[in-house]
């Protein structure tokens, strides 16, 4: 949204104001908005006016049992928009469409068979009509595409600066997929990606400070800070997983040796349980599961160590930003008690102050839904960055359910 002169500006702050009181708070009179905001009436009235007439807002039924004329709340019209999200992964990208609100409506999981940017790009947008299709809301418009990926994003210009995992290097990957499919594109870090949608629909709507761990393939750590994203300078904040844990240690995917990753991701938890139990590499994370699940002393030892290591450095992190909450997703999840039950006793033994609970995240769509996030949250802050379009004038949305 271009904003020109004071008033224009105003306006905008004050639907910001609203349309997050209401995400956060869900239906409320008019009234009950100006108490609450501070706006007054007829500023409350003009912007209510504005989103129902844009379909973003629509008014319930006026509340029962009371004298007078009764109130009527209005709420946010999340099916009036579709978002859909590309979580990409090594060899394969989880897809979902979601409404505003990031409720998948359908989902799917694509192969990659390589990795080069031209041939991902086709892929996700030969996705783009199927999913809109499945999505089965024919008066719903594509809003914009959010992508995620693990790397250092320039979240400004939409380009991937680096990432190992894919071996991209300065990759202007979202104009690549909105030249393909001329809506607005986002691209975005998959662990920023998942903090954001954790703030607008998750925990975070009640904590302006928080940290979002994700334990699966790496190790990462996105930081809430009065309510924004911290990105650092250079866009590479978060990268909790290659803090050192052991001096000239075990060689991780970055190029340096002794990161925590290297020690404690998901693999490298299964690395460590295939060599401490002479397994070849067939036993996959679901038969490390399974012996957890059956009480196997080599598997559990193994979670206590990860779970004391992720702790140590993660009290490190908690003594510096003091986030009310930690969120967690990733596929160790699924370790549970047995993973975090050490990572918390272990992280509280060295914490200054106060040691934050840890908040399980157990969605398994979750992380595309936080790439579909990247489009709901300009929705809700006018100064959040535009989507790329890949063109010279900003691309009106084309596709329909």
């Amino acid at each position: 949204m271009k904003l020109k002169g004071d008033q224009s500006t105003s306006r905008a702050l004050n639907r910001r104001l609203i349309l997050n009181l209401l995400r956060q708070e869900g239906p409320k009179s008019r009234a009950e908005i100006a108490t609450i905001t501070g706006l007054s009436p007829a500023a409350v009235t003009f912007v209510i006016a504005d989103l129902i007439e844009e379909g973003h807002v629509t008014e319930g039924k006026a509340v029962a049992g009371l004298s007078g004329r009764r109130p009527i709340p209005v709420e946010i019209n999340y099916a009036n928009g579709l978002a859909i999200g590309f979580k990409l992964m090594v060899g394969s990208v989880e897809c979902v469409v979601t409404d505003l609100a990031t409720n998948p409506l359908a989902s799917r999981r694509l192969s990659l068979d390589d990795n080069e940017p031209e041939n991902v790009a086709t892929t996700l947008a030969e996705a783009v009509p199927q999913l809109v299709k499945a999505a089965g809301r024919p008066h719903a418009r594509l809003a914009g595409i959010g992508v995620s990926m693990p790397g250092v994003i320039d979240n400004g210009q939409a380009v991937c600066v680096r990432s190992f995992r894919f071996k991209w290097n300065n990759v202007p990957f979202a104009s690549m997929v909105a030249q393909k499919v001329k809506v607005p594109v986002w691209l975005e870090d998959d662990t920023n990606a998942y903090a954001i949608a954790q703030q607008l629909f998750g925990p975070g709507r009640h904590h302006r400070n928080m940290a979002v761990l994700a334990i699966g393939v790496g190790i990462s750590c996105a930081v809430i800070v009065d309510g924004k994203l911290y990105r650092g300078a250079h866009g590479a904040a978060g990268k909790f997983g290659h803090t050192l844990h052991e001096e000239n240690g075990r060689l991780c995917e970055c190029g340096k040796r002794g990161c925590l990753m290297a020690y404690y991701s998901e693999p490298a938890m299964l690395r460590t349980w295939r060599e401490a139990t002479d397994r070849d590499r067939s036993h996959n994370l679901s038969d490390m599961l399974e012996s957890a699940e059956a009480g196997d002393a080599e598997v559990n030892r193994i979670l206590r160590d990860a779970g004391a290591g992720i702790g140590k450095a993660l009290a490190n992190l908690v003594n510096i930003t003091d986030p009310e909450v930690i969120v967690v997703g990733g596929e160790a999840v699924s370790f549970g008690d047995a993973l975090f039950g050490p990572l918390e006793a272990s992280m509280a033994a060295r914490t200054f102050f106060a040691s934050p609970p840890l908040l399980p995240d157990w969605e398994d769509n979750s992380w595309a839904r936080g790439a579909a996030a990247l489009v709901t949250q300009k929705f809700f802050d006018f100064e959040t960055v535009d989507g790329t379009t890949g063109m010279s004038e900003p691309a009106t949305p084309t596709y329909l359910a």
